[in-house]
């Protein structure tokens, strides 16, 4: 058959020769299926189907651009045939392979096995599974394995340079928007090509992190860029950095397989990674917040696992720290800076960044100088030495929520500190106790001037630390600190210019307890003592003659025999002039006023003095105190003018006569007792001033004396502090306190209760407005003045007749 074949072959040929060769003639003998010949002791077809060449790559190639040298006149045509040279056509690709993988072992036709036929993409794939057993196995599992649309390895791998996949590779297919939008509707379309401008994309390919042919879907557990393996694999190049997370408390909640535990891709980003300087990269300082709020304050999950609250997380947003980023400025603050990047640690672990005892080192990276001051303090140097409760940074200013100390919201405003931040340990007694301190340092210094001045919400007012100092603070017995006794007068002319030695004379902290300032202490038991008898033996005084009246109206009232005429007598007498009425309503109106503005200051959480401050705010403070000292001005103007009165006028002469008290005051004042308590049925008659108004007055006179001078003192402060000693003072605010209280007290329950009260004149003696009394309240309050009158009366009418 094979010999009959070549002679067919070469009579064709020599009919032929005078034409020029062309893939016909070839075609003639090579399509018959049984032509053959032997090579090496191998039979091999010499066969070539025209339909299928027709449809190959090399259908529009002559048979003698592959096969050159033939000599269509011999059989064979050639005697020592070589090698098809593919490189003459196809130059690029030869040389990409010579300086491939391939080139050693394997030639063009190891590959393509049949130029004569096309080629199938699929079948050049099983071509290199036959060499690439482990590849082959590595792919079945794959996401790139199964689908119509699944790569070939020609698609990754180049055909004729072999070698390691590069992410272009990758991009030709990830990259498409149509392949983005039918493979990964979930992501946006720039969702890959993003890494070829990532911090990755110049080193790092693909293939480095999703694996080669074993290439698993991100949802696989066996996949390294499955949440739990991300670790692992970025771990890979990022060593160090993975041990440091592996010991935070991310790293451990990951390891415990809490699902929405952070790993470095939740929080550097995936294909969009860049350095941490580049205001793209999610962890920038620009960004870091939102990446750690992701999870600290929006997720469910992760909030039940925190022991702080959403809100405490969200302070930082309003926080000076937070609003100076918002505004640009990238030195502020962020999460890292105070809890560490990839080592965050509970504040309970020692190496935590903010552990108590590391805290100023923390927050000293920014503010050094600050830092160092505290550092030598009593609260710093207790915190070196391991004291737990001593305060650090966070303690007094605040964790997330660190707010300016301008701010009213602040616990270092002015108006808080000594509240909200030195309190809840100067005035525990459990740490008082624990420390040997003075457990009522903050009390004595709320009821001080400062102090209240500072709940009425001065912010100009001292508070402690306008005198310990701020970050600097030292016990008094050290030289350096501000409340050393030889730095007091510079201490306190910060706000008092002009201070001396003189102020540094006196306790500081007074609680008017024994064993402080004896002087003090004695007045402050004197004055309770004389206001409890004072007020006490007044208000029983009035109590008696309440119940006294009281039953003569139920008597007047209820039983016949006790009723009183009916007639009633119209007449009308002048109890106070005009010039006597002005002087009392300066008088109330000025005392009322500086009761009021007084107490406002002493009780500045007084129910009714909250919400006038609500009203008023900040501004009433200043009010409050210049009505005080106008009020004040009001009466001791009075005051004089009433001495006038007294020395030039003939009825103030006459006014200070009736007023002196007598023999006959006592004997009323006891005959009143033995009346109200039923011994005596007999109701003393009262001149024109009876022993009760006769006490008042003459109370009202002491005690307008002794609050003129002490509020004098207490006006001028400063200098009386500088001639004499802040003892002076303190003593003088003793004495103004306490009189002021028993004057109200005594105008309440006396006065009152006689012209308001009392069952004989409520709802109110109105002498006050009209200046007169009726001839009944003359007879029944002043009847002996009633009797001088109408005999004046009587031997005026006399003289008059006798004269007509």
């Amino acid at each position: 058959m094979r010999t009959a074949g070549f002679l067919i072959l070469w009579a064709f040929l020599s009919f032929s020769s005078g034409f020029a060769q062309d893939n016909e003639a070839c075609l003639d003998c090579h399509n018959d299926p049984e032509l053959t010949m032997e090579k090496k002791g191998r039979e091999i077809s010499l066969f070539i189907d025209p339909a299928v060449f027709g449809k190959s790559a090399h259908a529009k190639a002559s048979c003698i651009d592959c096969h050159s040298g033939f000599d269509p006149d011999e059989l064979p045509h050639k005697e020592d045939i070589q090698p098809v040279n593919c490189a003459s056509c196809h130059r690029g690709e030869a040389r990409a392979f010579h300086v491939g993988g391939h080139a050693q072992k394997l030639n063009c036709a190891s590959c393509h096995q049949n130029a004569h036929a096309p080629e199938n993409k699929k079948a050049l794939a099983l071509t290199c599974e036959s060499c690439h057993k482990e590849a082959k196995n590595s792919l079945a599992g794959s996401v790139h394995a199964g689908a119509a649309d699944s790569p070939t390895c020609g698609n990754c791998h180049s055909p004729h340079q072999t070698g390691a996949v590069d992410s272009q590779k990758c991009l030709n297919c990830h990259g498409e928007k149509e392949f983005v939008h039918k493979h990964a509707p979930d992501k946006a379309e720039d969702y890959v090509l993003k890494y070829q401008d990532s911090i990755h994309g110049e080193n790092i390919e693909c293939s480095d992190c999703h694996g080669g042919h074993e290439i698993a879907p991100a949802s696989s557990p066996e996949s390294p860029v499955n949440h739990s393996n991300i670790l692992n694999t970025c771990s890979q190049c990022h060593d160090e950095v993975a041990e440091k997370f592996l010991a935070s408390e991310h790293g451990k909640a990951l390891q415990s397989g809490f699902a929405s535990a952070p790993t470095c891709t939740d929080c550097h980003g995936e294909h969009d990674i860049h350095q941490i300087t580049d205001s793209r990269s999610k962890v920038s300082r620009q960004h870091e917040v939102e990446v750690c709020m992701k999870c600290h304050l929006d997720s469910p999950e992760v909030q039940a696992r925190m022991t702080h609250s959403a809100g405490f997380v969200a302070g930082y947003e309003n926080s000076i720290h937070g609003r100076a980023l918002k505004e640009g400025n990238l030195e502020a603050a962020v999460c890292s800076d105070c809890h560490g990047g990839h080592d965050e640690l509970k504040a309970s672990a020692p190496n935590s960044k903010v552990n108590k005892f590391n805290i100023t080192s923390t927050c000293g990276t920014c503010h050094a100088s600050i830092s160092e001051e505290f550092a030598a303090s009593i609260h710093g140097q207790a915190l070196l030495k391991g004291v737990n409760d001593s305060p650090t940074c966070t303690d007094c200013h605040g964790e997330h929520a660190i707010l300016e100390p301008s701010r009213s919201e602040s616990p270092v405003a002015p108006q808080n500190v000594s509240r909200q931040v030195c309190a809840p340990c100067h005035n525990s007694v459990k740490m008082t106790g624990k420390f040997g301190l003075s457990s009522d340092r903050f009390s004595a210094y709320n009821d001080s001037y400062h102090g209240l001045a500072v709940q009425f919400g001065d912010i100009e007012a001292a508070n402690c630390a306008s005198c310990h100092g701020v970050h600097n603070i030292l016990p008094s017995s050290d030289p350096r600190s501000n409340i050393h006794p030889a730095n007091i007068a510079a201490t306190c002319g910060s706000c008092h210019p002009g201070a001396n030695e003189n102020f540094a004379k006196g306790q500081v902290h007074l609680t008017g307890r024994e064993g402080e300032s004896g002087l003090i202490y004695w007045i402050t038991a004197i004055y309770i003592s004389v206001i409890l008898a004072t007020i006490g033996s007044m208000a029983a005084h009035n109590l008696l003659d309440w119940i006294r009246k009281i039953r003569a109206k139920f008597r007047e009232r209820y039983q016949p025999a006790f009723h009183y005429p009916t007639e009633r007598k119209t007449g009308l007498y002048v109890r106070m002039t005009v010039n006597e009425r002005i002087q009392h309503a300066l008088l109330a109106i000025s005392f009322l006023t500086l009761v009021f503005t007084g107490f406002m200051l002493k009780f500045p959480d007084a129910w009714w003095v909250l919400w006038i401050r609500k009203i008023g705010g900040e501004p009433l403070f200043a009010l409050r105190g210049w009505l005080h000292r106008a009020a004040a001005v009001v009466m001791v103007a009075d005051s004089l003018y009433h001495i006038y009165y007294l020395a030039f006028t003939q009825r103030g002469r006459q006014f200070f006569k009736d007023m002196m008290f007598r023999l006959q005051d006592v004997k009323d004042m006891l005959q009143m007792l033995k009346y109200n308590l039923g011994l005596d049925k007999n109701r003393p008659r009262f001149d024109r001033f009876n022993y009760i108004e006769k006490s008042e007055y003459w109370a009202l006179i002491w005690g307008t004396i002794v609050m003129t001078v002490t509020g004098f003192i207490l006006w001028y402060a400063n200098q009386f502090m500088g001639w004499f000693s802040k003892s002076f003072v303190d003593v003088s605010s003793t004495i103004h306190y306490y009189e002021a209280w028993l004057a109200f007290l005594a105008i309440v329950v006396w006065h009152f209760y006689y012209v308001i009260f009392n069952p004989d004149v409520y709802p109110m003696n109105f002498a006050f407005l009209t200046g007169k009394l009726t001839e009944e309240e003359m007879e029944h309050e002043h009847p002996l003045e009633l009797e001088k009158i109408k005999e004046a009366e009587a031997a005026a009418a006399g003289e008059e007749e006798r004269e007509a």
